[in-house]
């Protein structure tokens, strides 16, 4: 598709952007690749290569999680973190006459099954199928049943099992959506899996943004995009007891919660295109999280609050409650649409996430101490 992003009518490139051309078809690969929580090696090694040249080392981890390394030998060692997967499907049940039934690989949603297309992941590469479901004209004859996870079913073209199962289909493949990136109105960023692919985007620009203004950093930092988020924060979990941290900024997504059918009174008053979202939660260690409120403020970046209850239910869990406890901070960005094909978050927005991660970094430079007791 053209890249609509950076034409204006004189064809020439839009200025004052922190996003480049080549950082957005960094983003649109990376978004277009399948990266289902299990099978997260392909869009790492995308990650890690647009990452290489701007970070001094890398460390993997042996479920997946890579993490580039500024200052390895500092003793002193700071994360900024998203994480690399998608949710997906399992294929759970092969029916004799060849339909498939699933199960869940993370927080997939039933209701938008029907009739999509998708890529059953085989060893011999990707099998095409689609969420099969019952023409109107048959649903009108009584009451109507809505899609749930026991009725939700893939068809491939197959009249057997058999014929199933000579295209290399098993149980435990796994299923995505091939739903590919566009942009909608100049600056609406649209796909599946931008939860939370955007987190390491973003966090990648921070790379590229300290390199290429020469910022020397007086602590390690470590760029970590962790695995297997959507099913419990299990890379998170894994990465941060081989790092050891003492601070921990981590990336994610929230609710955009002016569209219909979502209740502010419970989920928040929050909108794209408004500016990163703070959060306030057991989890969010107070000296941190003020040091990126006053940097906002500062920088005249535009956020949102942001309250949760018992957990963020994001890596930050992870991070805090890890080593004795470390210092962790969330910041979001607000999304239209979660867990759908379609999710969609606003370009400044993205640039604006970028900006404070970049600019809160900085201010960590004289204040190493996150004790409530100093």
């Amino acid at each position: 598709m053209p890249n609509l992003y950076f034409r204006k009518k004189n064809n020439t490139m839009q200025s004052n952007t922190i996003l480049t051309e080549s950082s957005i078809a960094f983003l649109e690969k990376y978004l277009n690749n399948p990266s289902p929580t299990g099978y997260e090696s392909g869009g790492q090694k995308i990650w890690m290569d647009y990452l290489k040249p701007y970070v001094d080392t890398f460390i993997t981890d042996t479920y997946g999680s890579a993490v580039g390394v500024i200052n390895p030998d500092a003793d002193f060692k700071v994360v900024i973190e998203g994480h690399s997967d998608e949710i997906s499907w399992y294929v759970n049940y092969i029916t004799d006459n060849g339909l498939i039934y699933v199960i869940r690989n993370g927080g997939s949603d039933h209701q938008i099954a029907p009739s999509k297309r998708v890529h059953i992941h085989t060893k011999n590469g990707i099998v095409n199928g689609v969420f099969g479901w019952p023409a109107i004209h048959t649903r009108l004859r009584g009451k109507e049943e809505n899609a749930s996870l026991h009725n939700i079913f893939i068809d491939c073209g197959c009249a057997t099992k058999e014929e199933v199962e000579k295209l290399g289909i098993h149980v435990g493949c796994v299923i995505t959506y091939p739903d590919e990136f566009m942009i909608l109105n100049q600056n609406k960023f649209v796909c599946r899996a931008i939860d939370n692919r955007i987190g390491g985007f973003m966090i990648a620009e921070v790379a590229r943004l300290l390199k290429e203004n020469n910022k020397k950093l007086p602590f390690g930092l470590y760029i970590v995009n962790s695995v297997q988020e959507e099913i419990g924060l299990r890379g998170a979990e894994m990465i941060t007891q081989t790092i050891k941290p003492h601070v921990a900024i981590v990336t994610d997504v929230c609710h955009d919660t002016s569209t219909p059918m979502i209740d502010k009174k419970v989920e928040g008053d929050l909108e794209i295109g408004k500016g990163p979202v703070i959060a306030y939660a057991p989890a969010t260690q107070n000296i941190l999280r003020e040091l990126i409120v006053r940097t906002a403020k500062e920088k005249n970046i535009p956020f949102q609050r942001h309250a949760s209850s018992r957990v963020t239910g994001t890596d930050t869990d992870a991070f805090a409650y890890s080593n004795g406890g470390v210092a962790s901070a969330l910041i979001s960005l607000s999304l239209r649409y979660m867990h759908t094909t379609v999710e969609m978050i606003h370009k400044d927005d993205v640039e604006n996430v970028i900006r404070l991660l970049y600019e809160s970094l900085l201010k960590i430079e004289n204040n190493h101490n996150f004790s409530y007791f100093k």
